[in-house]
């Protein structure tokens, strides 16, 4: 039996957080949503542009506001962005969320990932003035700590299918 309140995954970009959300809502009948998504249906703009026009503090505000009203939904897949962790606020938020499944992949491949999705660098800014394998090496290296804290469930990506995942969370939650 699933769980009725939302199901929450994080991890890096490039991790699988949307299609795994997708194929895992579709498994329970429940409604999936990507929190980067929201934001830019709410600022009317992508990613991006938030941060090049009002930075990435502006950025962070918007995502603290989605996420606090994601984490309320209930029979809710939500896939949030890789620095959604970042906040106190949005951990909080996080607690309330049945599952907090973190996706882990490892520098490499999320690098190969990333250099595989033509929609990457169009909607997603570099975080670092290094951008590609340093910043992602660098970010992981702040972040795994916070993504174990506050994950319930930790599941490696590598090498694997989106399905293969979907059954590994399935069998973990229901």
């Amino acid at each position: 039996m699933p769980p009725s309140s939302s199901i929450a995954l994080i991890g890096y970009r490039g991790t699988g957080k949307t299609t795994v959300a997708q194929l895992l809502a579709s498994r329970w009948d429940y409604d999936w949503v990507d929190a980067d998504v929201e934001i830019e249906l709410q600022a009317g703009k992508s990613i991006t542009e938030i941060f090049d026009e009002s930075g990435e503090e502006t950025f962070r505000d918007l995502e603290a506001e989605v996420v606090a009203k994601l984490c309320q939904r209930e029979r809710t897949v939500v896939a949030l962005g890789g620095g959604a962790i970042l906040r106190q606020e949005n951990r909080k938020c996080l607690a309330s969320c049945s599952s907090v499944v973190w996706l882990k992949a490892s520098p490499e491949v999320i690098a190969e990932r990333l250099l595989g999705d033509p929609t990457t660098s169009a909607r997603r800014p570099n975080l670092t003035n290094h951008g590609g394998r340093t910043e992602i090496d660098n970010l992981l290296r702040q972040r795994e700590p916070i993504y174990r804290t506050c994950a319930t469930l930790e599941v490696d990506t590598d090498n694997r299918s989106p399905a293969e995942i979907v059954d590994e969370i399935f069998e973990a939650i229901s």
